[in-house]
């Protein structure tokens, strides 16, 4: 309701045609994971006012989705989540700038809380973009390596993980060491989140709005992709580079039957689980509130790929 009424104070203070078309594909649906790691981190480091979070849970969501905007410009896709994208509706032009407006409300959202606040949330949009460059500078590049992977997932996908969660606690009056803590719990769980968004990706699942092969389609090098061409050797190596390379959905067996060979969805599976265990651990030493069971729920969920 919160959003909705956001677009609708927009759309009559005279922003028009941008708030109402950024506003549809903001309330087209989605998980709103990020405003609700942020309420409820809020809450479990003792914030009790829901006002006092609701700002920054609404930025995070008007920033992801300005990400979501560009990034499907940028993939050049035609639907999200089962609806035609807004490029393809209005133009790449209006779309670019209807992502841009969504950034602008978002970041100036923050505006009221603390500087380490405003200073966490534009380091997590600064190294999207930052994350953004070097993803597409590896597109195809068979040669990227489990490093690369993960300093493009740190920025791209879990740092605003982070930052929300620490964010939201400074907000609620919480320690140093509660912060930091729920900082590094967004951290592993954006990790894991785009791990498991890799597994998806293979498998596919329409329940979440994932198709198959979206991402190998695009020639993004995702942890699976990586692993493979990291541990097959000779000739196995060297047909994956050319499936890679000349990809069709032809070819999708046999990818599956290489990946299978290198085990490299149960390694990229068994990281998963690694980081959703250490998300587990910085909630530890956090009082048991219903807020902190919300929270493991949502790890649980990921576990179980339900969210």
């Amino acid at each position: 309701m919160a959003l909705k009424a956001l677009v609708e104070r927009e759309v009559s203070n005279g922003a028009g045609e941008v708030a109402k078309l950024s506003g549809e594909i903001l309330l087209s649906g989605g998980k709103r994971l990020r405003p609700l790691l942020g309420i409820l981190c809020y809450e479990v480091a003792g914030g009790e006012d829901i006002e006092e979070i609701m700002d920054l849970a609404l930025a995070f969501e008007l920033i992801y989705t300005a990400t979501l905007i560009h990034d499907d410009i940028n993939d050049a896709a035609k639907l999200r989540r089962g609806v035609t994208t807004l490029h393809e509706r209005i133009g790449q032009p209006k779309a670019i700038i209807a992502g841009d407006w969504l950034f602008v409300q978002g970041y100036g959202l923050s505006g009221r809380y603390t500087k380490k606040c405003i200073d966490l949330i534009r380091e997590a949009c600064a190294n999207i973009a930052v994350s953004e460059f070097k993803q597409l500078d590896h597109v195809l590049d068979l040669s990227t390596s489990p490093e690369d992977y993960l300093h493009i997932v740190q920025g791209k996908t879990a740092g605003p993980f982070a930052a929300v969660c620490e964010s939201a606690a400074i907000i609620a009056g919480a320690t140093k060491e509660q912060s930091d803590a729920l900082g590094r719990f967004g951290m592993q769980l954006g990790i894991a989140f785009q791990l498991m968004d890799d597994l998806l990706d293979l498998r596919g699942d329409e329940r979440m709005g994932k198709p198959r092969g979206k991402d190998v389609i695009e020639g993004k090098m995702t942890l699976p992709l990586i692993h493979a061409l990291t541990l097959l050797h000779g000739k196995h190596r060297q047909r994956l580079s050319e499936i890679l390379n000349n990809f069709s959905d032809s070819l999708w067996d046999e990818l599956m039957g290489l990946l299978d060979t290198s085990d490299s969805i149960h390694y990229s599976e068994c990281l998963m689980y690694t980081h959703l265990e250490r998300a587990i651990q910085e909630l530890d030493f956090l009082p048991e509130t219903s807020s902190k069971k919300l929270l493991l729920n949502i790890v649980e969920n990921m576990q179980s790929r339900e969210i």
